[in-house]
């Protein structure tokens, strides 16, 4: 699928300015649509959306369904009644470039709680209606997910294969009993999938209705600790007690000389295809609804994965493993129609990679910052661009480009200055220069390379688990970004585009 030529900005969430310690779907968020269309933007690109499990990473998500119900904004839940302007005081803390999660999940679920308790009590015939059409809409997914949680927490948020056995293998009996049991605790978190998907759909809906295209991110593995593994045994590579038995990650690149070693349990692809892919059908099917297209990630697993015993602790030894290549998108295509994918093909790429993403036309990924380690035939560098692409500076696991620039050998920075005709001076602004003008059909920039900030706001450091994430604005960050240039540069690129 071919993407209109148009230009946007990465920024997750939870880096909004928001006064309860993290962002949110608040009024921040809705200040931040407003500056894309002051700017002449017409794409907002997100990172995962779903509950965060350890280190916070979206790409380590108890769910590949659900919805982070941290992002549900306590000021919207005022303005529905569910909470009082002196309650949600408590929970307010200074607005820093740092999220403090630990705190503001601590007061967060006090107040969701409260919430819900009164939503339940005064809840109308429509409410009512609305929400069993949602429960039954994402039956799929909502009711494992549910017990999943209430399971979790019943068990100190051990990981499941650390349950009761009966509970690992969801035997129908012990499954009931604690169905019951947990009754309430289902029905919070139930609550909290309907508001955090209500508050997320008016929140794109405001995009949209704006010209603002969203583009969301779908990790191809999901994590063990998961309701998704705990629930569909049989599609992943573990054994009867839960365990991991082949796990996923990259051998060495760029970013490691270890490789990276991601943990996730492998899919047991003859299995899935037997099923008609109907798992993987079925979270397209919801991507597609949340998103107006979506970065699959790590698109090169589909067509081959790289498989390391669970009992490594690198990713040095593994072995390259066929994945399911076209058949997997054609059946999706075939239920779901057209496909807005935009494939992440970074890293060593082979040709039937690259064959199967243009067989579909999902256009690939180019990193600026990747441009200026070789010579004039590195892909990378715009003058070797198709124009079925999709443009960064760098993205979540890039440092700035600041932080970039200044880190990087002399020689890529000489060829950086040389082929950007730039000095040191605003070298990020001579990189989205170079990325507007290219041939690219879309162009999409991390909000801080706007904002001139160095590497200390760096979103993620692959390889590491700690301090990434965690990254925020505030208001006078936002307010300081030079408006006028990024219009300028939109006008002069012809990037102007607004959907209908």
């Amino acid at each position: 699928m071919r993407f209109p030529r148009s230009c946007g900005i990465l920024v997750h969430p939870s880096s909004f300015p928001s006064k309860y310690g993290m962002g949110d779907f608040g009024l921040e968020a809705k200040q931040f649509i407003n500056f894309l269309v002051e700017t002449d933007q017409s794409i907002w690109q997100v990172l995962p959306l779903g509950p965060t499990g350890f280190g916070d990473s979206p790409y380590a998500s108890y769910s590949a369904f659900a919805g982070n119900h941290y992002f549900i904004s306590l000021d919207t839940l005022v303005e529905k009644g569910l909470l009082k302007s002196n309650e949600v005081a408590e929970a307010e803390m200074p607005i820093t470039t740092k999220a403090d999660y630990a705190t503001s999940y601590s007061k967060k679920e006090v107040l969701y709680k409260i919430a819900s308790e009164r939503f339940y009590k005064n809840i109308t015939k429509n409410e009512e209606r609305s929400l069993r059409k949602f429960c039954k809409e994402n039956q799929f997914w909502l009711d494992d997910y549910c017990l999943f949680i209430a399971s979790s927490i019943q068990n100190s948020r051990n990981v499941w294969n650390q349950w009761t056995l009966e509970l690992v293998q969801r035997d129908p009996v012990a499954m009931a009993k604690f169905r019951k049991q947990q009754s309430e605790e289902i029905k919070y978190q139930t609550w909290l999938q309907y508001e955090f998907f209500n508050q997320w759909y008016a929140l794109k809906e405001y995009a949209n209705s704006r010209g603002i295209r969203v583009i969301g991110d779908i990790p191809i593995f999901v994590d063990h600790n998961s309701a998704d593994v705990w629930a569909h045994q049989q599609y992943f590579e573990v054994d009867k007690q839960g365990n991991r038995k082949l796990v996923a990650g990259v051998p060495p690149d760029y970013f490691s000389d270890t490789g990276q070693l991601w943990g996730n349990p492998l899919y047991k692809w003859d299995v899935l295809e037997k099923d008609g892919y109907s798992w993987w059908v079925e979270r397209f099917r919801q991507m597609f609804e949340l998103y107006d297209a979506i970065r699959v990630d790590h698109f090169r697993g589909f067509d081959a994965y790289w498989q390391v015993d669970a009992k490594e602790k690198t990713a040095i030894k593994g072995d390259w493993i066929s994945g399911p290549g076209k058949k997997l998108f054609k059946k999706i295509k075939a239920e779901l129609g057209e496909l807005p994918i935009i494939a992440e093909d970074l890293g060593v790429m082979t040709p039937s990679v690259e064959e199967l993403r243009d067989s579909f036309q999902f256009p690939g990924m180019k990193i600026l910052q990747f441009a200026f380690g070789s010579d004039s035939k590195n892909s990378f560098l715009p003058h070797n661009y198709t124009q079925n692409c999709v443009v960064y500076t760098g993205t979540h696991d890039n440092d700035t480009t600041i932080g970039w620039f200044h880190s990087a050998p002399e020689i890529e920075r000489h060829r950086a200055r040389e082929y950007s005709l730039s000095d040191d001076h605003d070298i990020q602004w001579a990189l989205i220069r170079l990325a507007m003008l290219s041939v690219a059909d879309q162009a999409i920039f991390p909000l801080q390379d706007y904002m001139n900030l160095d590497g200390t706001h760096r979103m993620n450091l692959p390889g590491t688990v700690e301090n990434n994430w965690n990254w925020r604005y505030t208001p006078e960050m936002l307010n300081s970004v030079d408006k006028n240039r990024m219009k300028y540069l939109v006008s002069l690129s012809n990037r102007t585009y607004r959907q209908n």
